[in-house]
């Protein structure tokens, strides 16, 4: 039987870009780490096998966190490996290649995000809530463009908005388990997540934007949430951190 590690991580969406990056992060502070993925079965097995070269511990575990029984079953193989779960990063998220005004933005596109973004938040937080260590950390994704509030962001931004409230509320429902909820709100990151849709010259537009006149990187973003997941933010709580080079 494998070891019970000191601390066990569940990093949703951590097949690639921002995901991956905190996986592997929180692998290199010495947690066990769930990588959650919904459909890239082999770019979440590299993410295990490069945890693992590095010395690290890592499962792979497919769930749709939007299904309500799918972010059940998360949480039990987490269990069923290690026995405890200390930290839950809610980094699932999906973003529209597109992005027309709130008035032509379609159905569809409305129920996918808030079906994800939210949902998928929704589902793995109650579980977290009745799951985590006594001093365990929550870790949810938000968005800069909530501050930015730029045109077509509407409803990607009510998603994250939602995730904000999420935060802020749940750090006092668990008052007296000293578990803390926080959010990281990323601005413009080099992921395909961000770049899909976007042309050359709007890249480069979003990258001067920020006083240090770059976008960010997975690593400054995994770097936010691997404090925030650390005994050194222990008096933090309920707090959303803004990481994106002074952008807003």
């Amino acid at each position: 039987m494998t070891p019970t590690p000191t601390q066990v991580a569940i990093v949703t969406g951590a097949s690639r870009g921002i995901g991956a990056a905190i996986a592997r992060r929180l692998a290199a502070d010495g947690y066990a780490v769930v990588v959650n993925y919904a459909g890239r079965a082999d770019d979440a097995a590299a993410v295990v096998a490069d945890i693992e070269k590095n010395g690290g511990r890592a499962i792979a575990v497919q769930a749709d966190v939007a299904d309500p029984a799918a972010a059940r079953a998360l949480f039990d193989r987490a269990q069923q490996a290690w026995d405890r779960i200390d930290v839950l990063v809610n980094n699932a998220g999906v973003m529209p290649g597109a992005l027309p005004h709130l008035a032509d933005t379609d159905d569809a596109t409305f129920d996918r995000l808030f079906a994800i973004n939210v949902k998928g938040s929704f589902n793995t937080l109650r579980e977290a809530a009745r799951r985590l260590q006594p001093g365990g950390r929550i870790v949810n994704l938000s968005s800069s463009v909530i501050g930015l509030a730029l045109p077509g962001y509407a409803v990607y931004a009510a998603t994250k908005s939602a995730i904000e409230t999420f935060t802020h509320i749940m750090a006092k429902e668990l008052r007296g388990r000293r578990i803390t909820v926080n959010a990281v709100a990323p601005g413009p990151t080099a992921t395909a997540l961000f770049l899909d849709g976007k042309s050359p010259e709007a890249v480069e537009r979003l990258a001067k934007a920020a006083p240090l006149e770059r976008l960010g990187t997975p690593e400054d973003i995994a770097q936010a949430v691997a404090f925030l997941a650390s005994p050194a933010a222990g008096w933090i709580n309920g707090q959303t951190l803004r990481a994106n080079g002074g952008l807003v």
